[in-house]
């Protein structure tokens, strides 16, 4: 019987995505004295490209920036810290967010969330959102020094909310990260479908945060049933 639902952050919770056009948009904005040599299309454009969907750290993202496009007149340095500093208020939660966290709690399920980042910008994201209050363990990567796909930090999660691996689900976009390790230490894995991962075949797929409540049942009734 699946008592816990654990999430992933960005691409699962946080539309990074868009969260990051969001961002890039204003900081090209506030800082048009620095950057206005560069068309905003081509800034934004070229710092995604180079984010790779927020797997490359923007110190070398800014880096690279600096370099292709000649910024003198601030480093890159500055650049980071106004992403660290901004990033939070420009952040888009999938839909049917609070709608399927507040359903999920209705139900007495336990909620938990794994993401890899660094802590403090990682629980800025979280408390952007607004869904803190909705976890009952939160585990960021920089701070329990150890990341997904190591089925370690799984496994402190699932200590820390007090459940066995067979009553819990994870539910992510990354298909190693998310549902292949998961499964590995005894959970269900849910794939948060993810185009930029192509087809990944597996048991249980996601394209709204709606349809969760509706698999996590199914899960239940194959369960009672054996």
């Amino acid at each position: 019987m699946i008592r816990a639902v654990l999430f992933d952050l960005d691409g699962t919770l946080l539309d990074r995505d868009e969260s990051v056009k969001k961002f890039i948009n204003d900081q090209y904005k506030r800082l048009h004295n620095y950057l206005g040599h560069i068309s905003k299309e081509n800034y934004m454009t070229r710092f995604i490209e180079l984010d790779n969907h927020g797997y490359v750290w923007k110190d070398k993202v800014y880096q690279q920036l600096m370099e292709e496009f000649g910024i003198a007149e601030i480093d890159w340095e500055y650049l980071l810290k106004d992403y660290i500093s901004e990033f939070k208020h420009h952040c888009v939660p999938f839909p049917n967010l609070h709608g399927i966290l507040e359903e999920l709690r209705r139900n007495n399920f336990v909620l938990g969330m794994i993401t890899n980042g660094y802590g403090q910008f990682q629980m800025d994201n979280i408390a952007a959102l607004g869904i803190e209050k909705y976890f009952e363990a939160i585990l960021v990567s920089e701070t329990e020094g150890i990341k997904k796909p190591n089925p370690e930090i799984f496994e402190r999660a699932l200590k820390r909310l007090n459940v066995n691996p067979n009553e819990s689900v994870f539910v992510g976009d990354h298909p190693e990260n998310d549902v292949v390790a998961p499964e590995h230490v005894g959970m269900k894995g849910i794939w948060k479908k993810d185009v930029q991962w192509g087809t990944f075949e597996t048991n249980y797929i996601v394209e709204d945060l709606g349809e969760l409540l509706i698999i996590i049942k199914k899960l239940n009734n194959e369960s009672s049933l054996k």
